[in-house]
C-alpha cells in the first residue's frame, strides 16, 4: 500500500513541478487509482443496531451465522435489506464486542484415525437418535430424546420428560410415521432403551434396520453428536427451566427455529 509520505510526494510533484498525473504517478510508483481514490463515508448505525439485535436473540451464534440472517432479510419490495459481505460483518462484530466466549473442552487423544461417515443420499434413508439430560430450577432431572434425519439434518423431534423408556421411544417413532413415514435405518448407541424388546419389535415390524454403534465410539453416530452440541450450546445452557411444561415449550420453540 502507498503510505502518507508517498502521497505528499505526489502532491508536490503534481502541484509544484507541474507534471501530468500519469507522469507523476509513474515517477513515484503509485497507481493512478490510488491517487484518485477518496474514502467514502458509510452510515453503519442501522447495521450495527440490527447486528446487536440478532446477537441478542441468538447469543451463541458466531458472525458467519449472523451474516446469513442479515442476507436473508428483505425490504417490502423484495430487495436485499443489507448489501454487506462477511468481512464487514466480522469487523462490526468485533468492534461491538459481540464475539462469544469459547468454552474450553478437555483434550482427548485418539488412538486411531478418524473414519469418515457414509453420507446418506436421500431423506428418510438414515435417522439417528440419542439422549441428553438437564435439570429444572427445582433440581429435578429430566431427559430429552433427540431424533434427526441424517440427510436433511432436520431435528424431527425432541421428546422431553423425566423418564423416556423404550415404549416412549416407540410412541415418538409412531407419531413421526404419520407425517414422515419410516426410515430405512436408525443409528443408535447401546443404551438400554434402544436395546429394549419394544423398540426391536417396532423396527422389525416396519422393516427398519437398527444399527448399533461400537461401544465407546460415539463419533460413529456423529450427526446426532454434532446436533447435541448445538442443542446444549444454544438451548440448554442458555435457558432456565421453571417446570417440565416450560422446558417442553422452550425446547420445541428452539427446535422449530433450528430447522
Amino acid at each position: 500500500m502507498v503510505g502518507p509520505q508517498a502521497e505528499r510526494e505526489a502532491v508536490c510533484v503534481v502541484r509544484e513541478v507541474g507534471l501530468s498525473e500519469r507522469h507523476a504517478c509513474g515517477l513515484i510508483g503509485m497507481h493512478r487509482g490510488s491517487w484518485r481514490y477518496r474514502p467514502r463515508e458509510r452510515d453503519e448505525a442501522a447495521l450495527r443496531t440490527r447486528l446487536r439485535e440478532l446477537a441478542g436473540e441468538r447469543p451463541r451464534f458466531g458472525y458467519r451465522r449472523l451474516w446469513v440472517f442479515l442476507r436473508r432479510e428483505r425490504t417490502e419490495n423484495g430487495e436485499p435489506r443489507w448489501l454487506v459481505n462477511h468481512k464487514r460483518v466480522y469487523r462490526l462484530y468485533r468492534e461491538e464486542g459481540l464475539a462469544m466466549r469459547r468454552r474450553r473442552k478437555r483434550k482427548r487423544f485418539r488412538a486411531e484415525a478418524r473414519v469418515p461417515l457414509a453420507l446418506p443420499k436421500t431423506a428418510n434413508e438414515v435417522w439417528t437418535m440419542d439422549y441428553t439430560h438437564d435439570e429444572l430450577a427445582s433440581g429435578r432431572k429430566f431427559r430429552t430424546l433427540n431424533l434427526m434425519d441424517g440427510y436433511t439434518r432436520e431435528a424431527l423431534a425432541i421428546e422431553v420428560d423425566t423418564s423416556l423408556p423404550g415404549a416412549r421411544v416407540v410412541r415418538v417413532l409412531e407419531g413421526l410415521q404419520q407425517t414422515r413415514g419410516v426410515p430405512e435405518k436408525i443409528v443408535v448407541d447401546n443404551g438400554p432403551e434402544f436395546l429394549s424388546r419394544v423398540v426391536d419389535q417396532w423396527a422389525c415390524g416396519h422393516g427398519v434396520g437398527l444399527h448399533f454403534i461400537t461401544p465407546g465410539k460415539p463419533m460413529e453416530n456423529g450427526y446426532i453428536e454434532s446436533f447435541n452440541g448445538k442443542f446444549w450450546d444454544e438451548c440448554l445452557n442458555e435457558n432456565y427451566f421453571v417446570s417440565l411444561a416450560d422446558a417442553r415449550r422452550i425446547i420445541e420453540a428452539w427446535r422449530v427455529d433450528y430447522n
